[in-house]
C-alpha cells in the first residue's frame, strides 16, 4: 500500500502523473490478451479513458477545487459508463477491463496492480461522513459484478469471485466467493501466471455446490446399502407357516378360513355369512383366520 501513501505527492507532480499514465497503459498488455498496440489501448479502452480523467480530476480535487473535479468525473462517466469519485485514491498500474458499470466511491483506496472487471462496486454502507468505502491491497483481482461494501480491507493478492458480495475484512492471499462472501482458498492453492497476476477468476470453488455434492454422494451410498440389504433379505428363505403365531401378527386385514373372504374378526362371526363352516363350533374364533 506504499503507492497509496505516495500517490498524493505523485499526483501533484506533472512529470510523475505522466509516468503513472504510462504505467497504466503498459499494464494492459500484461492482463488483456486482446490488447494489440498502444494506439488500440488509448482509443478503444474505456477503463483507460476513465483512469486518465480520474488522475486529472484527483489532482484537481486535492488542490481543493471540488466542483471542477466533480465535473471532470461526470464527463468521464458520461463517456465511459465508469463512475470514479475524484476523491478516491488509486495506486499504480490500475486496470479496469471492459469497465461498464464500475463504481468507486469517494473514500475508496486501491493499491498497486489491482484489476477490476465490469460491474464492480466499491461502495459504502453508511450515510455518515468519513471512511465508508473499502480498501483494496496490492494485486487484488475483483471479478465481474462483485460488490465490496463498507470500510473493510481486502488484503493483498486476494481474489473476489464474480457476483460476490463482500462485507467483512479478507486476509491477504485469500479467495472470496458467494453472497455473503466466504473465504475458500488460500494463496498456496492458487496458480499464478509468470507475471504474478492470477487471471483465472472463472476457476472459483463453489462451497455450496461442494456441500450438495457431498450430500448426493452420501445418499447414493445409503441407497446402495439399502439395495444390498434388500437383496440379502430376498435370498433368505421364508419361515414355515406352522411356526407363525397369529397372536404375534397384525389383524388389520385377515382372510377367513371358512369363507375365504377378506373381513375383520367381528364380521366373520356374523352368522349371515352363508359360506362359513358351521361344522366348527367356534367358526367365528380367531383361529379360523389367516393374516394377509
Amino acid at each position: 500500500m506504499a503507492a497509496i501513501d505516495a500517490h498524493p505527492d505523485l499526483a501533484m507532480n506533472e512529470t510523475s502523473l505522466w509516468r503513472l499514465l504510462r504505467e497504466d497503459v503498459a499494464c494492459v498488455f500484461d492482463r488483456d490478451p486482446a490488447a494489440r498496440n498502444v494506439f488500440d489501448v488509448l482509443t478503444c479502452y474505456p477503463g483507460i479513458h476513465a483512469l486518465v480523467v480520474h488522475r486529472l480530476s484527483n489532482a484537481v480535487w486535492r488542490r481543493g477545487l471540488r466542483w471542477p473535479a466533480r465535473f471532470l468525473s461526470y464527463l468521464a462517466r458520461a463517456l465511459t459508463n465508469i463512475d470514479i469519485h475524484p476523491g478516491a485514491t488509486i495506486g499504480r498500474r490500475f486496470f479496469i477491463d471492459h469497465g461498464a458499470g464500475v463504481v468507486i466511491g469517494e473514500t475508496a483506496e486501491v493499491g498497486d496492480d489491482v484489476t477490476l472487471y465490469h460491474g464492480v462496486t466499491l461502495g459504502g454502507t453508511s450515510w455518515t461522513k468519513g471512511k465508508r468505502h473499502p480498501t483494496l491491497g496490492d494485486g487484488v483481482l475483483v471479478g465481474s459484478g462483485a460488490k465490496i461494501l463498507g470500510p473493510i480491507t481486502v488484503g493483498a493478492q486476494c481474489r473476489v469471485g464474480a457476483n460476490s458480495v463482500v462485507t467483512k475484512d479478507v486476509p491477504e492471499g485469500m479467495t472470496v466467493v458467494g453472497i455473503p462472501g466466504r473465504v475458500v482458498r488460500p494463496d498456496t492453492q492458487r496458480r499464478l501466471a509468470a507475471h504474478g497476476i492470477d487471471l483465472d477468476h472463472h476457476l472459483m470453488p463453489d462451497p455450496v455446490g461442494k456441500a450438495i455434492a457431498c450430500l448426493i454422494d452420501h445418499i447414493n451410498r445409503i441407497e446402495a446399502r439399502l439395495e444390498a440389504h434388500a437383496a440379502e433379505e430376498a435370498m433368505r428363505p421364508a419361515p414355515p407357516l406352522s411356526t407363525i403365531r397369529l397372536d404375534d401378527l397384525p389383524l388389520d386385514g385377515i382372510v377367513c378360513r371358512s369363507c375365504g373372504n377378506l373381513c375383520d374378526q367381528d364380521a366373520c362371526g356374523d352368522r349371515n355369512h352363508d359360506n362359513h363352516d358351521k361344522r366348527s363350533p367356534d367358526f367365528g374364533a380367531r383361529a379360523d383366520h389367516y393374516v394377509i
